[in-house]
């Protein structure tokens, strides 16, 4: 298929990829596993990205053209001029902006009968401010936008954005890579570990997950911590365990390269977001069954279903999230069960696979 010419499902597409974030986080995750299977379809991928991130590296095993692409912030124009030529001379049937720096170029890209399909990945729940600039650029900039979750599905509808226009497609994780399996016990240590794996920034609620080991210790329910991420807020957060008392029970491991390895090595998963899409870590963390604890924001509370899959408590609350992981040790049996079900619920809702093949129908149907 051409961007000028045929329509027919089935046929292999080109399609052109901007995500000029260099961090590896969820969303480049997303990205990575979108790329995969869209070459094991027989599609043809480019990808714009940034040239030190780790995509830029991962996608060099997938066989796909990468191009570096530097995003500063949403005024940085110096790229416009090379990715138009691209797109004038690449035939790509659909041109896809992962995030929200390669969004906010898509208003200085050439749109027109012969052109590609524009879509745009959206991924954050931060409110979109309700003004002409966000409908021009949602409504007018791109051909189609999927959301990740409910939450962000009707945030965009508040705010202006043409409902036809929305696809939900949750995201997905690849459930073969964890297991269902009781966690690795260091010798002579039988205490029930909680783990959060989150990028150490203020939207990811650390601080009130030390509020909760805090208050735990205070009333002498003895738990070992890990906090694995990397962030801006590491040197600050260390800083806060220690001023609370907790550096005997709370260890930062940093950057974690498996996180399938640190998931074996708890009991319980907390989330303390303010803000979050819709929670790859949560999803990676029910696919090991591990129960998860994670605040009532975004699309959290779509991915775990309080009192089945883990339990959903009020954001910036530690005594909240101490009190569910306190009844989590409590009732083991319970936690447990929790942990299967929710592996259950990423193997029906929530695969890569899923993810990919419904963006893949989304093409199709935008062409």
């Amino acid at each position: 298929m051409t961007a000028s010419g045929d329509s027919d499902a089935g046929k292999p597409l080109k399609v052109l990829h901007l995500d000029p974030e260099r961090n590896w986080g969820g969303g480049e995750v997303q990205v990575f596993g979108l790329l995969s299977y869209l070459v094991c379809q027989g599609h043809q991928n480019d990808v714009l990205t940034h040239p030190e991130g780790r995509l830029f590296a991962e996608a060099a095993r997938l066989k796909v053209n990468r191009f570096p692409l530097i995003i500063r912030n949403d005024i940085d124009l110096r790229e416009v001029p090379s990715i138009r030529r691209r797109i004038d001379h690449g035939n790509y049937d659909i041109v896809h902006l992962h995030t929200k720096r390669a969004h906010a170029i898509s208003m200085w890209l050439k749109r027109g009968k012969r052109l590609p399909k524009y879509i745009v990945t959206r991924r954050m729940d931060y409110p979109e401010k309700k003004n002409l600039y966000t409908r021009y650029l949602y409504n007018r900039c791109v051909d189609g936008v999927v959301a990740i979750s409910q939450n962000i599905f009707d945030g965009l509808v508040d705010v202006g954005v043409e409902p036809a226009k929305i696809r939900l497609i949750h995201s997905g994780i690849d459930p073969s890579r964890f297991v269902a399996a009781e966690p690795t016990r260091q010798p002579g240590k039988d205490v029930t570990t909680v783990g959060c794996l989150a990028v150490l920034e203020e939207r990811k609620g650390i601080e009130y997950l030390l509020e909760a080991a805090c208050y735990l210790q205070s009333h002498r329910v003895k738990l070992n911590w890990l906090i694995g991420g990397n962030g801006t807020l590491r040197e600050q957060l260390e800083a806060k365990a220690a001023a609370l008392g907790l550096g005997d029970s709370v260890s930062f491991l940093g950057f974690v390269a498996k996180p399938e390895d640190f998931l074996r090595s708890i009991d319980i998963f907390v989330m303390p977001s303010l803000f979050e899409g819709l929670g790859v870590a949560a999803l990676e963390a029910m696919a090991a069954a591990k129960p998860v604890v994670a605040t009532k924001v975004g699309g959290l509370a779509e991915s775990v279903v309080d009192g089945q899959t883990g339990l959903l408590v009020v954001p910036r609350d530690g005594k909240a999230i101490a009190d569910a992981v306190r009844k989590l040790v409590a009732e083991p049996q319970a936690a447990r069960q929790m942990g299967l079900r929710g592996r259950q619920r990423v193997l029906e809702n929530f695969t890569v696979t899923q993810m990919a093949a419904q963006n893949e129908a989304y093409y199709y149907q935008l062409l």
